[in-house]
């Protein structure tokens, strides 16, 4: 196997997947927010504002490493991550981070309201400053890390209109309500890990009975949560009925991989456990792009599918 590379290390640094997710969350509300004003969609600002957030996030992932490199060096999921292995050294992760994090949030200043760069960098120091330390302290990190994990709709939206809005603050509640099922089935499925390494998630309390019903207590409130929530842009006028149609069936969806999720509930103990947890969590990374592109495609009401 070819040793890594320094572009296969940043790669690794930026985490692109988590990443990704942000930016696509982020493009949903920008794209809803052009359309609430009358502007068409995928204009130059927009790119511009996506490529700011974008910085911003992948900043905010190597400064989370940097912070980590100690508990990431007992986990086996994180234990080759560069900044544990010494071949990015902490001096350099740290620049990096923070000139990411700096100008990112300056180009978004610049670029297109001083609104949506302080939003940005408000985002990124939560999640460093507090969400990140906290995950060694208490497992309530999780509904704390929640509240930046579901700003980047909100910040896209900001810079789309200059201002903060109810239609903002949906999108905000639609990322909020959908982390929870998701992170309680990553916690399952790594628990050992994360106990290994010092993380306080709901899956790594004792007894492993009490972890088993506080995993599975939080992703069912949230997944039943999560389909009211997720109609709320209808109510606003954002979305139109076939949205709310698609949206109901997705949560329905959504919650039935929560329900067999709670099966762990029988024996925690059971390995089988953890292809529940995967099959949750397979279900929530595919539903919610597909809300936000019938967001999209059902924006203002327009009939596009």
């Amino acid at each position: 196997m070819a040793a890594p590379s320094l572009v296969s290390d940043y790669v690794a640094l930026f985490k692109p997947r988590v990443s990704a997710m942000s930016v696509l969350t982020a493009g949903a509300g920008l794209y809803l927010g052009d359309l609430h004003s009358g502007i068409s969609p995928f204009h130059v600002s927009s790119v511009i504002a996506m490529a700011g957030i974008a910085i911003v996030t992948c900043g905010s992932s190597v400064l989370n490493q940097a912070l980590e490199r100690k508990s990431d060096a007992r986990m086996k999921r994180t234990a080759n991550r560069p900044m544990v292995t010494g071949r990015i050294g902490l001096v350099h992760g740290l620049l990096l981070g923070f000139a990411a994090i700096f100008l990112g949030s300056l180009w978004l200043a610049v670029s297109t309201n001083l609104l949506t760069g302080t939003l940005t960098l408000l985002t990124a120091t939560s999640y460093v400053a507090i969400y990140t330390p906290l995950k060694r302290i208490s497992s309530v990190n999780t509904f704390i890390g929640a509240f930046p994990g579901a700003l980047p709709p909100l910040i896209g939206w900001t810079a789309a209109r200059g201002l903060i809005e109810w239609p903002a603050v949906a999108l905000f509640a639609v990322i909020f309500v959908w982390q929870f099922p998701h992170f309680m089935a990553i916690g399952w499925m790594y628990r050992e890990d994360y106990r290994n390494g010092g993380i306080r998630v709901a899956a790594n309390q004792t007894p492993l009975v009490w972890a088993a019903r506080s995993t599975v207590a939080q992703a069912l409130f949230y997944a039943v949560l999560m389909i009211p929530v997720s109609l709320w842009t209808t109510w606003l006028g954002i979305t139109g009925i076939p949205y709310a149609v698609v949206a109901t069936v997705l949560g329905l969806g959504y919650l039935w991989y929560t329900v067999r999720f709670a099966a762990i509930l029988k024996n925690p103990a059971d390995p089988a456990s953890r292809i529940l947890a995967r099959n949750l969590l397979k279900a929530s990374v595919i539903y919610l792009p597909l809300l936000l592109a019938a967001m999209i495609l059902n924006a203002r009401g327009r009939l596009l599918f």
